[in-house]
């Protein structure tokens, strides 16, 4: 029987094995109950290798990859990581990894069958090499922690695995705005008051989307001339989905205020008198509709709730009519519609359709950000107070994203060399008769 006893007691039988002592004294576990011999010994090894591996459900030799990527998701992904990263993992488990590999045990899995994996999606899908590393990045993550944490298996398979070569460089996607764009963009959007004054928000301060839609009326210093940025705004999909879901608060998506991206991305920036002159119009012209909507104004409010997942409290945004008096704390968002119902980041996807195909321009929301960047840097601001305001942990950080050689900047470099060149006192050129 090994380490798993067998004893009859009165008419069923119990198993007993003995676990590490404590204060010198030896412990036991044990449990009766069972009608056979047979059926206690299952039971205590069962139990004695459940003891042995710390309380595993799953006998690693024996795990499916698919079983063991839940069992990753749930137990490291979802205390340690951001919500958009367990969001865009899941869906790259659910449609790349779990139809090719899930089948596999967990110990079956070599370099080979995962170098073979990555070769078949960078040949038959044609996703770019970012979205391939992050495919890899989940390989060696998951694998890792199978290997170095759990001691599931022996080694990490994918740690010897290689991105396929790529012989054109991906595009930058950047795109900096020139100044007749940027006029196109605000005067389209010139009666769209909650898209316009939050694209000139963006614009005058390079704040990321998510900071955008996270200030509220209090980080407004008009007399000072600052914006605090303290927080940022994300998303979590719950069922639902239609606005009349949302006023009922049945809402398919809910809003949370969490941390700033870095401890840096917390600060304080001043604004020019043309944001501060803007934002004062469009706060008086939301206390108008404040009183046109009157009870049937939506008002938010500040729950702190526990996140499950890792057992720590978090910031969740709650809704509910003008009539309705709730026990929180209210907090006034600024970036809301004219009846007040609050949609976050997701107002601009719209917009960005139709700057993209209206207006004919590529680009992203956080083009405002390094268009905000690059202009500073033109106009020779200093690069450690650009990465200040940008909220970048290092300085380093604002050289590699944002200085980019524009065409302006090319120019100012050729005529730089050509007024020192022309100041010399010799003449460097030869006369075309000599």
């Amino acid at each position: 029987m090994g380490k798993v006893s067998i004893m009859k007691r009165g008419n069923f039988f119990q198993y007993r094995f003995e676990i590490a002592s404590q204060g010198g004294k030896r412990k036991f576990i044990n449990k009766s109950g069972f009608k056979t011999k047979r059926d206690a010994y299952e039971a205590g090894m069962k139990a004695y290798n459940e003891y042995l591996n710390t309380g595993r459900k799953f006998e690693p030799s024996n795990m499916s990859f698919s079983d063991y990527l839940d069992y990753w998701i749930k137990t490291y992904c979802e205390v340690n990581l951001r919500y958009s990263t367990i969001l865009s993992y899941q869906n790259i488990i659910k449609n790349y990894l779990k139809p090719r590999l899930g089948f596999y045990r967990l110990s079956q899995i070599t370099p080979s069958t995962l170098q073979e994996l990555i070769n078949d999606i960078y040949i038959t899908k044609g996703v770019s090499k970012s979205f391939l590393n992050t495919i890899l990045k989940i390989l060696k993550g998951s694998f890792g922690y199978a290997a170095d944490v759990l001691d599931f298996i022996k080694d990490n398979p994918a740690l010897k695995v290689k991105l396929p070569k790529y012989d054109i460089p991906e595009k930058d996607p950047v795109h900096i705005f020139t100044p007749e764009e940027i006029e196109r963009i605000f005067n389209r959007f010139r009666n769209s008051h909650t898209i316009y004054y939050s694209f000139l928000t963006a614009y005058y301060t390079g704040l990321r989307v998510s900071e955008v839609f996270a200030l509220t009326w209090d980080d407004i210093d008009f007399e000072k001339k600052t914006i605090k940025v303290d927080r940022k705004v994300l998303k979590k999909n719950q069922h639902g989905g239609t606005k009349k879901r949302l006023i009922e608060g049945k809402a398919k998506t809910i809003w949370y205020f969490g941390p700033c991206k870095t401890a840096s991305s917390h600060r304080t920036i001043e604004i020019g008198d043309t944001l501060l002159q803007a934002l004062k119009d469009f706060k008086e012209e939301q206390e108008l509709f404040k009183e046109q909507y009157g009870d049937l104004y939506m008002k938010h409010y500040m729950k702190e709730v526990i996140n499950p997942y890792n057992n720590k409290p978090e910031i969740k945004i709650v809704n509910a009519l003008a009539e309705i008096d709730v026990a929180l704390p209210e907090v006034n968002l600024i970036f809301v519609k004219n009846n007040g119902i609050f949609e976050g980041t997701d107002t601009t996807k719209h917009p960005f359709k139709i700057i993209h195909y209206e207006l004919g321009i590529p680009c992203r929301f956080h083009d405002f950000r390094d268009t905000h960047a690059t202009r500073l840097i033109e106009q020779g601001a200093d690069i450690k107070a650009v990465s200040k305001r940008l909220g970048h942990s290092t300085i380093q950080t604002t050289y590699n994203i944002y200085v980019r050689v524009t065409l302006k900047m090319e120019e100012e470099v050729v005529s730089k060399f050509e007024d020192y060149t022309n100041s010399l006192s010799i003449s460097i050129l030869k006369n075309k008769n000599t």
